[in-house]
């Protein structure tokens, strides 16, 4: 989450570099980031490197005082998409994802709005992130419905702790052909195995920042410790590094078309980026999806 405070520009700059340079090719952000300062810092990232790069951004959140600073009206959206090219420094967005689903908003009123967009050319491809599988189905009707460009991907949070959408969304994605973005992967940075349980976290590491998204609340526990501890085992006795195995075993799952890793140093990407090269053993995934 650039912008700043746990990583700064230069920083940023140098593991975005790091990332393009390892063949990454999709830069995930969102408008309410660092309260727009992450598309302002992406954007300045990629001049004169936009060819060939997927950046994707999401809208939703208050991103002002105003009763329609939110949501997914036809106003806040078309005022949303405007101000992330500005501050992304780009005449398109390649894959624009309604941050949450708007109980306020006819779901028909958002896609309406989204394809006019697609069709000035400001937007390329539509996508969501942290809807229910219902809510999906629903746009994906009114989508079909209206003869509407519909979504194309949903981002939702999925590790090996947290794997309720199995269910219901991957079932859907499957069919419907969505792909599956799923964020926390790493569970906030617990999955390098870098963390001791009996001790807070260090106060300059991602877990103890503010931009951890309550990582530590809902990672932070015997359960999870216990796993990562089953994860660090396998590593080992296969020779890769605990993050690896993680992104490795995410990247099995079949709906899973790419991963969301937040990286704070030009390493981390060098040694996550070879996790799409492992494959894991059968034995080895049944030991993983058993955990």
């Amino acid at each position: 989450m650039f912008g700043e405070g746990y990583v700064d520009d230069g920083r940023a700059f140098s593991v975005i570099d790091a990332a393009l340079a390892s063949g990454i090719n999709f830069i995930d952000t969102a408008d309410m980031y660092n309260d727009g300062k992450s598309e302002e810092l992406v954007g300045r990232a990629i001049k004169g490197k936009r060819d060939g790069l997927v950046i994707g951004t999401k809208g939703f959140s208050p991103m002002g005082p105003g009763v329609n600073d939110r949501g997914l009206s036809r106003k806040h959206v078309i005022g949303a998409v405007n101000s992330s090219l500005r501050r992304l420094k780009t005449d398109y967005i390649d894959l624009y994802q309604v941050h949450w689903w708007d109980p306020e908003t006819p779901i028909e009123e958002t896609l309406n709005t989204l394809n006019d967009l697609v069709r000035m050319g400001k937007i390329r491809y539509l996508g969501c992130s942290n809807f229910a599988a219902w809510q999906l189905a629903k746009a994906l009707w009114a989508g079909d419905k209206l003869g509407l460009d519909k979504f194309v991907s949903i981002q939702l949070l999925y590790n090996m702790a947290q794997r309720g959408i199995e269910e219901e969304v991957f079932p859907l994605a499957e069919d419907q052909g969505i792909g599956v973005i799923p964020y926390q992967v790493l569970m906030g940075g617990l999955l390098t195995g870098t963390y001791d349980a009996a001790k807070e976290p260090p106060k300059d590491s991602h877990m103890a920042s503010r931009h951890a998204g309550g990582a530590k609340t809902r990672f932070w526990n015997e359960r999870t410790f216990k796993l990562v501890d089953e994860v660090k085992k396998t590593a080992a006795q296969l020779g890769y590094e605990p993050t690896q195995i993680a992104l490795a075993w995410c990247l099995s799952k079949s709906p899973i078309t790419s991963v969301i890793v937040g990286s704070s140093k030009p390493e981390q990407i060098t040694q996550n980026v070879r996790s799409q090269e492992i494959r894991l053993p059968e034995e080895v995934l049944e030991h993983l999806n058993s955990l």
